[in-house]
């Protein structure tokens, strides 16, 4: 049996909210494996007790989070103890600044949606909306999104209208954060650790598949990763 976080704060009209428990479930029933998992809203997340009996933690869609500090400390936990991590959305957008402020060091490193007045607002709004948009990514070869879907090109679904700024993708991505997908104009839609078991975000929402009956590859790949962890 393996457990899994779910780090958000759970609102049933949320579709991603609906879809990511049935992403687990197919998930674990196409590996043969159980998984067990648990809504961890944010303000519950006070230090890394709250999360540290958790084999991995996906971070969820719907933000701005009600504590940002309190998902921020949950990433945080994740990375550094090597936990399997899978961020979307929203997810995708704190994973960055939670990279920022602890491994560049950039204290000041915001999210625009709630610090609109920030000089360092390394999650900005996106040069076109993604509200209940699809659109098409471009998959780089070698990463594990890549891996997962098997193809250089997919179409996925988005609700969002923040991504990674611009001005700090090379900085961003000057390390050990990897680019893993990028959007036909050339924006940043997927971020993955080179030196982490797994750590994989994304702005789209590849858990919606599931409500139609579909194993989403990411939610697949990231249970079989929970369950190569908790076997090590």
């Amino acid at each position: 049996m393996i457990t899994i976080g779910l780090i958000g704060d759970y609102d049933a009209s949320v579709a991603a909210h609906r879809a990511i428990p049935l992403a687990l479930q197919l998930a674990a029933d196409e590996l043969e494996t159980a998984v067990k998992f648990e809504w961890v809203a944010t303000p519950e997340i006070t230090s890394e007790r709250r999360v540290a009996q958790f084999d991995a933690l996906w971070c969820v869609p719907a933000s701005p989070y009600l504590n940002m500090e309190g998902a921020l400390l949950a990433i945080r936990f994740v990375r550094e103890h090597d936990r399997p991590f899978l961020g979307t959305c929203g997810g995708f957008q704190h994973a960055v600044i939670e990279y920022a402020r602890n491994v560049l060091g950039w204290a000041d490193a915001e999210h625009a949606e709630t610090a609109p007045e920030a000089e360092r607002a390394v999650i900005s709004l996106l040069e076109c909306g993604l509200v209940e948009a699809t659109d098409f990514i471009q998959l780089e070869p070698g990463t594990r999104v890549h891996a997962a879907y098997g193809r250089d090109e997919i179409v996925e679904g988005y609700q969002c209208r923040y991504g990674l700024n611009r001005r700090f993708v090379d900085e961003i991505t000057s390390a050990d954060m990897q680019i893993a997908g990028k959007s036909p104009s050339g924006e940043v839609r997927a971020l993955e650790l080179t030196e982490h078991p797994f750590f994989v975000a994304t702005l789209f929402q590849p858990e919606r598949v599931a409500l139609i009956g579909l194993v989403p590859p990411l939610a697949r790949d990231f249970v079989s990763a929970c369950v190569k962890a908790t076997r090590s």
